[in-house]
């Protein structure tokens, strides 16, 4: 593997939270008896980091939350 673009845009834990909810959802409207290895690892992976996620304070913002937040760091002109 490798970076392509290391100037990529960074994802705010709460677009990792909605994103994992989403696929879980999806995932369970397609339930599959058969699972590889890799999947059993993706498996883990998405419910350890939802858990972890389901912790923090990102589980009950929402996007106009994080829009005025960003928003309002503009005016301080923070970088990676």
């Amino acid at each position: 593997m490798e970076v392509r673009d290391a100037n990529a845009a960074m994802l705010s834990n709460y677009e990792v939270y909605q994103l994992l909810t989403d696929l879980k959802e999806k995932r369970k409207e397609m339930v599959k008896n058969k699972h590889s290895t890799g999947q059993q690892n993706l498996n883990t992976i998405m419910y350890e980091t939802l858990k972890y996620l389901s912790k923090t304070p990102c589980a009950h913002q929402n996007p106009d939350t994080v829009k005025k937040f960003l928003t309002s760091m503009l005016p301080h002109k923070l970088t990676k």
